[in-house]
């Protein structure tokens, strides 16, 4: 099987389910943005300081391939066997945020993203989530989709925001806060 099929090249693409849509549709733009975080969230799990939760990052990239199938399903498919995303994924989420929260000193201020290139990635990987949740949203005002997307999502970039913390405090990065100017 050949990787090129030629299929896209007029600037379409087949929602599984079979129809046609352009590549700038919105819900291309929605399940290529989860892709991406996809990209990123390999990134991290890349890094030394998170061999440790590889497993853990290998489950959430495998939820964000069930969050692209669900995008790439067209709505009111039901010939498609499409994977599920359940409440337990974000309990999943939830459990790993307060464990990683339990040895982390309490937050008095937002945090400027930076302090070490590992952590750095790992803010990019929440920023890309934050965009890819806003999609979805976007796509949900649109035509509705299954909310556990959005929700995934959302406690996805929470996840992200206190791993890059946990990640700042294994690497001895500074973090450092947001002084405002007044």
């Amino acid at each position: 099987m050949k990787v090129y099929t030629k299929t896209g090249d007029k600037g379409t693409t087949s929602l599984f389910g079979g129809s046609k849509v352009s590549k700038a549709n919105l819900r291309i733009e929605s399940y290529g943005t989860v892709d991406e975080l996809n990209s990123y969230i390999g990134l991290v799990r890349d890094q030394e300081v998170n061999a440790k939760r590889k497993e853990e990052l290998v489950e959430i990239q495998d939820r964000l391939f069930t969050v692209g199938s669900i995008l790439a399903t067209e709505p009111g498919n039901t010939k498609v066997k499409v994977p599920e995303l359940k409440k337990e994924d974000v309990e999943f989420l939830e459990k790993c945020i307060d464990q990683m929260e339990e040895e982390l000193p309490p937050m008095k201020s937002f945090i400027l993203p930076g302090g070490h290139q590992s952590v750095s990635f790992c803010h990019v990987a929440r920023c890309v989530c934050r965009r890819a949740e806003r999609l979805a949203v976007t796509l949900n005002d649109s035509e509705p989709i299954n909310e556990m997307v959005y929700v995934y999502l959302n406690r996805l970039s929470d996840y992200l925001f206190v791993l890059a913390r946990k990640m700042s405090q294994e690497l001895n990065a500074d973090e450092v806060p947001w002084k405002p100017r007044m």
